[in-house]
């Protein structure tokens, strides 16, 4: 039944595809189709608009038009069939079940690697506890974030630091990104938005010792101040070849 009410509208001439709103959609209801992000069915829009936030073109409005009653039933079950639809790796939050470009390409086992005896092919798990990572696509609302010790990586220091899902990712939710190349600004903000809704119990910064990774933590430090928080944060620091060099509290 059609009724007058609000819901997303979506400009598809500015939409980039770029998938954010997708996965800031706890309901599903948006989906990237033919590169443009698209309601894939008006009953599974609240109309709230917390994915309007997160689009960095502004394609996204609400708009009040006729349109199918929003439907918590037809959420659900759209959501536990995204859910199976996934695989077993990534059996976890609905806002990770939504259909995100960078969702496509998953490689969790060691891949190519020859064991050498027996005990190396027994290859230990992956730390990694939820998708995405990327700080600007993790929704701060994600669920995966209530209540987390969170870890802010910066993109080197995966590949630097060979003992990183042992010392440093086990138990933790992680949000990574690079402050030379990226908006810090748009950094900044999400941060401050997840320090306001997550309750998050702790912040570690990983950074590589070059220069140009120093902006991070001060990135995390203005969300905390932004949101007014006051959470215990934790600095690192990495070698090139891969070695802590210091720990520090912020």
């Amino acid at each position: 039944m059609k009724t007058l009410r609000k819901i997303i509208e979506i400009d598809e001439d500015i939409c980039d595809g770029c998938g954010q709103c997708v996965v800031a959609c706890a309901e599903g209801a948006i989906a990237i189709i033919d590169g443009k992000a698209r309601v894939i069915s008006d009953n599974l829009c609240d109309g709230l608009g917390a994915c309007m936030g997160e689009c960095p073109t502004g394609a996204l409005k609400i708009v009040e038009r006729e349109a199918e009653e929003f439907d918590e039933e037809a959420v659900e079950k759209h959501l536990e069939n995204l859910r199976q639809s996934q695989p077993e790796t990534n059996q976890t939050q609905p806002e990770m079940a939504c259909g995100c470009p960078s969702q496509q390409v998953r490689i969790f086992e060691n891949a190519g690697q020859k064991p050498q005896d027996a005990q190396s092919a027994q290859a230990e798990n992956s730390a990694l506890g939820h998708w995405p990572v990327q700080i600007r696509l993790v929704p701060a609302n994600a669920k995966f974030l209530k209540g987390a010790d969170l870890l802010v990586l910066a993109d080197c220091v995966a590949v630097a630091y060979p003992d990183l899902h042992k010392q440093l990712l086990q138990g933790k939710a992680v949000m990574m990104g690079c402050p030379k190349f990226d908006d810090i600004d748009a950094y900044a903000a999400k941060f401050a938005d997840v320090f306001k809704q997550a309750g998050i119990q702790s912040v570690t910064t990983v950074t590589m010792e070059v220069p140009c990774c120093s902006g991070l933590p001060q990135v995390v430090k203005k969300g905390l101040e932004a949101a007014d928080a006051q959470i215990p944060h934790k600095q690192i620091v990495i070698s090139t070849k891969g070695k802590i060099l210091k720990e520090t509290a912020a």
